[in-house]
């Protein structure tokens, strides 16, 4: 398995599929999801619900190969974030391995419509993912990342 395969695996099962149902609450007073398979292993941990940050690490054989840290928030105050994010969570189970960052270029669904807009590869990426209700922008995440080189020193 590659690690596009498992980073494309590890989000459709982790917030895509618990969001806040199935993550453990940690010792720093953030939130973490967590997913494993063959040499790979994926911890998503984030602080805050609107705004929230956070970030996403997979390590290889014990030694981390891949990180992302992330921003966002519901920006239209006359918008519940619950509503939101349970939209996030449908758009983020259509990740592509071309593009396993976050969710699809565009998926719809009734009046309100997901974007995602990046740059890079998984050397190194940074992007945009936006929620808008009737056209109108309501949610912003910011993300980037990239390969870790093992420190064996």
């Amino acid at each position: 398995m590659t690690l596009r395969e498992f980073l494309v695996r590890a989000k459709v099962r982790g917030y895509a599929a618990e969001g806040e149902r199935g993550e453990t609450l940690l010792v720093d007073g953030g939130k973490g999801l967590s997913y494993r398979e063959g040499p790979y292993e994926y911890r998503d941990r984030y602080y805050g619900v609107n705004p929230f940050i956070g970030e996403e690490v997979v390590w290889k054989g014990g030694k981390a190969v891949w990180a992302m840290n992330y921003l966002g928030a519901v920006i239209d105050e006359a918008v519940s974030p619950d509503g939101v994010y349970r939209f996030l969570q449908r758009a983020m189970r259509r990740v592509e391995e071309a593009r396993p960052f976050r969710g699809p270029a565009v998926f719809s669904d009734g009046n309100l419509t997901y974007e995602d807009a990046s740059t890079g590869d998984l050397e190194g990426f940074a992007g945009t993912e936006r929620i808008l209700r009737a056209g109108r922008e309501i949610y912003r995440l910011t993300y980037h990342g990239g390969r870790v080189a093992a420190d064996d020193a």
